[in-house]
């Protein structure tokens, strides 16, 4: 079969569409590509720029450690921007799949909760969520969706300086659920991965993990990744113009 041959399957969205209506268990690895979508800036590219800062030199311990106001204005300028977008088509056809589909798991490397305002329910937020703070003092952590926390927002328990409850650059995940995500991939016939540079470890490595498994892997990304050419199929272009289609006309 000659290699344009092969090219042409890996895009081919309907094949792919019937893969999913056959399998009974599904997970899905999301990334910034499909918040980007809805208006949410990337931490790489043009986006990655707040006030001629570097996002990734902010979201680090060592930043806040240096200049906790700094940091929480920030994480304050995010929680307003994310605050006021709204999923889009792709969030809203991964929720439907959820519910089509006997077993299924979303692994996000998003903080923006944008998969539990489309209706997913089984989420596992690899790099936490920025709707959740956490005491440096106590370590005690909550929700508060609230979009201004203030310069130096401090524990109700304790008084403690809080931080944001997310993953920061340096930081180990959370072993208990990057476990479940490991288990999902691992376990499961179809793998979503969408909007994601596979660059990123180790959420960069959960789709070798589902092949080792046996899953068939699909790749949906605006552009080729480094991970292009182990996936059994490779849709290039807008997730919420490919996603929608996969879960189109079901019964």
């Amino acid at each position: 079969m000659a290699a344009s041959d092969l090219d042409y399957m890996k895009g081919d969205i309907q094949a792919l569409r019937k893969t999913l209506m056959n399998a009974e268990s599904v997970a899905v690895l999301t990334g910034a590509g499909i918040s980007a979508e809805s208006g949410v800036p990337t931490f790489r590219g043009e986006g990655g720029l707040w006030r001629n800062y570097r996002a990734t030199d902010l979201a680090t311990p060592e930043a806040f450690e240096r200049d906790p106001e700094l940091v929480w204005e920030f994480y304050n300028w995010r929680r307003k921007l994310i605050g006021g977008v709204q999923c889009n088509a792709a969030h809203h056809a991964l929720a439907r799949l959820e519910n089509l589909i006997a077993k299924f798991t979303l692994i996000t490397q998003n903080v923006d909760g944008l998969h539990f305002q489309a209706g997913n329910r089984n989420v596992l937020e690899i790099h936490g969520s920025i709707w959740r703070v956490r005491c440096t003092r106590c370590h005690l952590t909550t929700t508060d969706r609230s979009p201004d926390l203030g310069p130096r927002p401090v524990c109700g328990s304790c008084g403690g300086l809080l931080r944001p409850a997310v993953v920061w650059f340096g930081e180990a995940l959370d072993p208990e659920i990057l476990g479940k995500a490991v288990e999902a991939v691992r376990s499961c016939q179809v793998m979503l991965v969408i909007g994601t540079s596979s660059i990123v470890q180790p959420a960069a490595s959960l789709s070798l993990e589902a092949k080792s498994g046996g899953a068939v892997v699909a790749e949906i990304n605006l552009e080729a990744t480094p991970h292009s050419r182990f996936m059994d199929f490779a849709l290039h272009g807008k997730a919420g113009e490919i996603v929608p289609r996969l879960v189109e006309d079901w019964s």
